[in-house]
């Protein structure tokens, strides 16, 4: 993620701490901070207290979110984001800041009322056909890989955030509006995925997608998916796009991507992912990982290594 010069020079001129340096800017119902850790820290803690989206920027976090199962922590790298509800606690590690290489993340924080009425819009305007999905906010933590969309939209708020455009205001509502519909879409995606695992042939379109997921590695046979949900080709490109807001083939392959993303984390061995996952040609598969996360899939590996 790029950030502007005016905000850089902010950054620099108002450092007043080495671990989580914190420069802030208003927008309407709205704020857009950034971090710069420049020293080794660990157990930092964090406090919501409006919903607070979170997006890594250089650099690597280790998140410890308080649950048993997660004393290791979770790795947060660029390209990812993470959400916390109001009233939530996490406590981060920082094992690769330094001063001339900080670990820099941004946060934006906007009002559960903002929330609420956005997710009442899609409630009146989309559903979920297979779940009784109201749109409203999960409070849980979410950490998830943004797409490049995201990552772009993350981009431009930056900019209008720091910038004295005349619209400034206008344009910032527009894109936290646009930004907690990504947030609500990707939970209402996740809870899809979930409930197909827990109920694999509830509808054509859950048999389809669980199709998919148990073939990951194979070629994708159109025709084949289209058995499985019972539908034509074109039914099913309309219900992929309406439910999980991209095609088939693209759904495969990110979830090859996501797939690979686990396996290097657990120290595999980058060109035996490759293949395991379904990719036939290793340039190929570096070039869809590096487009997906933002690094090649061996940089990714050790960015992962803890040690």
């Amino acid at each position: 993620m790029q950030l502007s010069p005016t905000t850089l020079h902010k950054r620099r001129s108002k450092c007043q701490s080495l671990i989580e340096n914190k420069v802030s800017f208003q927008g309407p119902d709205s704020e857009l901070s950034i971090y710069d850790t420049y020293r080794s820290a660990s157990r930092v803690g964090l406090d919501a207290e409006q919903l607070l989206y979170c997006g890594m920027v250089s650099g690597k976090k280790i998140m410890h979110l308080g649950y048993q199962d997660d004393e290791q922590g979770q790795v947060f790298l660029p390209h990812e984001s993470y959400v916390m509800s109001p009233g939530k606690h996490v406590e981060i590690d920082f094992p690769d800041a330094k001063e001339n290489q900080p670990t820099t993340c941004l946060t934006i924080e906007f009002p559960k009322e903002k929330i609420e009425s956005i997710s009442q819009q899609m409630q009146n305007l989309t559903q979920l056909d297979v779940l009784d999905h109201d749109w409203q906010y999960q409070p849980h933590i979410i950490h998830t890989h943004h797409t490049a969309d995201t990552q772009q939209l993350l981009e431009k708020l930056v900019t209008l955030f720091t910038q004295n455009h005349p619209d400034k205001e206008i344009m910032v509502g527009l894109g936290v509006s646009e930004l907690i519909i990504k947030l609500l879409r990707q939970q209402g995606r996740e809870l899809l995925l979930n409930y197909c695992q827990e109920k694999p042939d509830a509808s054509g379109m859950v048999a389809a997608i669980h199709y998919l997921n148990t073939n990951l590695a194979q070629q994708l046979n159109i025709d084949e998916v289209c058995r499985h949900a019972c539908m034509s080709r074109s039914k099913l490109y309309i219900e992929f796009k309406k439910q999980l807001g991209c095609t088939p083939s693209e759904y495969l392959q990110q979830s090859r991507l996501k797939l690979a993303a686990k396996e290097l984390r657990l120290g595999k061995k980058v060109s035996e992912v490759c293949y395991r996952v379904g990719f036939t040609n290793l340039s190929h598969f570096s070039r869809r990982f590096t487009r997906f996360f933002g690094c090649p899939p061996s940089q990714f590996l050790s960015k992962n290594n803890r040690e």
